[in-house]
């Protein structure tokens, strides 16, 4: 059973299941043995590590004008955008292969694996902070050091998390009115020394609760946007508007978001066996992968946040899909 735990990118992560569909109806685009030497290919090398190099002859595994499960805000062909090329980057990891997926091997090796209590494959828990919101009489309240919701998350043999999207979002858009730590409750705090409390408690749940002989873990790490150019050497980019190709070469000229630190400090104390999906690096190249004026809110929303779909998140699960198969091995 897989469990997908996510804050904001739960809709794009789930490309990953339509994708199964997708490579079984449309079976001659998947290679039964593509999983054969996928040990050799990928194991011992870092799959975060790499560069976008240009591959017409490698187009997305789906057609996003098509296809039903995109979320309007995310499907930036059907919303106008006028380029294609955003679709034709690959992602190439430094010193190894990347393959691609392959929905038949895919269903073959996770064939039987269900949630018994429901009779479903893969189940998604919304849960924006991993840690709980309690309403309460004085209001709702976002409890640092609770995570009741973590019984739902139990006899799974995969879990993957993913939290940060919306610790910083404040005043009307924040989703809690108070924070509390112990007994002691707070208009705010520090976002990011919060960030870290929560998963803090989350890592210590993970301690308490998995059994690495029967459940893999995975944390989602943290996608970055693009609103200034000055990042990519670009001071008179309009955010992201307009970009049409990659940062170049492999290294970010930018800062990384700070959160970044404080998920591997929070991974690093924890004793169970916790692999980082390290998706920052790789993202940050893609300054050209976000929606711009193409999401839902068109000339008027600016979305340098969320990402194409087609695009930059298929490379993530493309990640994640040889990962898996990999721990599978």
């Amino acid at each position: 059973m897989a469990l997908w735990v996510s804050s904001s990118f739960e809709k794009l992560v789930i490309v990953m299941i339509v994708l199964v569909l997708v490579l079984v109806h449309h079976h001659h685009l998947a290679n039964g043995n593509a999983n054969e030497n996928i040990e050799n290919r990928v194991s011992g090398c870092d799959l975060f590590q790499g560069s976008w190099v240009e591959d017409i002859s490698n187009p997305p595994q789906y057609n996003a004008a098509t296809c039903p499960f995109i979320e309007k805000e995310f499907n930036c062909q059907n919303n106008g955008r006028p380029d294609h090329n955003y679709l034709y980057y690959s992602w190439h990891p430094t010193s190894c292969d990347l393959p691609r997926f392959d929905g038949l091997g895919f269903l073959r090796r996770f064939k039987g694996t269900e949630h018994h209590d429901y009779d479903v494959k893969v189940l998604l828990d919304r849960n924006m902070f991993l840690v709980d919101i309690v309403n309460e009489t004085e209001g709702r309240i976002l409890k640092l050091d609770s995570i009741e919701d973590g019984k739902n998350w139990l006899g799974m043999d995969m879990l993957i998390f993913n939290t940060w999207h919306w610790w910083n979002y404040r005043n009307a858009h924040q989703p809690w009115d108070f924070i509390q730590v112990g007994s002691k409750v707070m208009k705010d705090m520090d976002r990011m020394v919060a960030f870290e409390m929560a998963l803090g408690t989350w890592g210590a749940w993970v301690d308490t609760n998995i059994d690495p002989t029967k459940t893999m873990v995975f944390f989602q790490g943290i996608s970055p946007n693009h609103y200034n150019g000055s990042d990519w050497n670009e001071p008179n980019a309009k955010q992201c508007q307009g970009q049409m190709t990659p940062v170049l070469g492999s290294i970010y000229p930018g800062q990384y978001p700070p959160a970044v630190a404080v998920v591997k400090r929070a991974l690093s104390k924890i004793k169970k066996p916790v692999t980082l999906l390290d998706i920052t690096t790789l993202s940050l190249l893609r300054k050209d992968g976000h929606p711009s004026i193409y999401g839902i809110g068109g000339a008027s929303g600016m979305d340098c946040t969320h990402w194409c779909i087609a695009g930059v998140p298929d490379t993530w699960n493309q990640i994640l899909y040889n990962l898996i198969i990999w721990h599978k091995l």
